[in-house]
């Protein structure tokens, strides 16, 4: 029953990632009074740039035309490797937030290695940087969840130590328990969201200067099949990220009540995500680490706190 429960949470989230993306641009329109895009919009690009077919330049080789694929793909099963809707992951297994963790930055590589094969200055530049960011990130993601693993081992949690155990109603129990510091972790989710994700402040997904470009500059020769699976992988890094910082907050209770819980949450962070690009601009470049630093040290604070209790 509860593979069946969880196939089905699964499905529903494949299928409402795009719209996470809609709800954002639609923010962000009424933030400037503008009516905007429609909220199913990316639903549209994706089914017309699937008819479409596919410019790739002489230059490149088939690294190029892999790289959007195995980025995609890599998300979907690092997504299916989170409890959804109050259900554990069936592939849970003990240390599965490193494969969740590695399979993220193996798409990252692929889009890296793609970028790279079109011999593209630009595309070059925001590889560099992509990869910068990257190697940033990958520290503080691992840190909160050290925090949360040593916080179960403390409080005698026996299961195995899972993001299905971490991310499924672990930290509301926690926190009653006298650990309000994993309160904290919210802000540092939220940070990793922003950065892994390429939105402002970090990055624009809508400018067209190639000079200030991240991810969308290493994307400028996809198109076609290519450009869709690109646009979709990047709608399910949101859902997978927004689902770890939901994932802090809904407490345990029944899985229909978890189930729109999940989604109110899901929605809300894409609320959250266009206000913050609505009232806020882009960083300047060397700012950026200072904003990751500072998460990493707000991690590191929590699991110091963990440590010595």
């Amino acid at each position: 029953m509860n593979l069946w429960r969880y196939l089905a949470e699964f499905a529903l989230a494949l299928v409402l990632a795009p719209l996470s993306l809609g709800i954002v641009n639609r923010v962000k329109a009424k933030f400037s009074g503008r009516h905007g895009k429609p909220l199913l919009q990316l639903y549209y690009d994706i089914a017309k740039l699937l008819r479409k077919g596919e410019v790739v330049g002489k230059g490149t080789t088939w690294v190029f035309s892999a790289g959007p694929a195995i980025a995609m793909t890599s998300a979907v099963v690092a997504l299916s490797l989170l409890p959804l809707g109050g259900v554990a992951s069936p592939f849970a297994f003990q240390g599965d937030f490193i494969l969740c963790a590695y399979l993220l930055g193996m798409g990252r590589f692929a889009t890296i290695l793609a970028a790279l094969d079109t011999g593209s200055p630009f595309e070059g530049m925001g590889a560099s940087r992509e990869a910068l960011f990257g190697a940033l990130a990958e520290p503080v993601l691992f840190l909160a969840l050290l925090a949360l693993i040593t916080t179960a081992e403390s409080l005698g949690v026996e299961k195995e130590l899972s993001l299905s155990t971490l991310f499924n109603g672990f930290s509301p129990q926690a926190w009653l328990s006298g650990r309000p510091e994993l309160i904290m972790l919210i802000f540092v989710m939220g940070v990793l969201l922003l950065v892994e994700n390429c939105r402002i402040p970090v990055d624009d997904p809508n400018t067209h200067l190639e000079l200030t470009m991240i991810h969308e500059v290493m994307v400028l020769d996809h198109s076609g099949p290519n450009l869709a699976f690109v646009l979709y992988g990047s709608a399910v890094k949101l859902w997978l990220f927004a689902s770890l910082l939901t994932g802090l907050v809904i407490p345990v209770m029944p899985v229909w009540a978890h189930t729109l819980c999940s989604l109110l949450g899901m929605f809300l962070a894409a609320c959250a995500v266009g206000v913050i690009e609505s009232v806020m601009a882009r960083l300047r470049m060397h700012v950026v680490p200072a904003l990751v630093g500072l998460a990493g040290s707000v991690a590191a604070f929590v699991l110091i706190l963990t440590l010595v209790r």
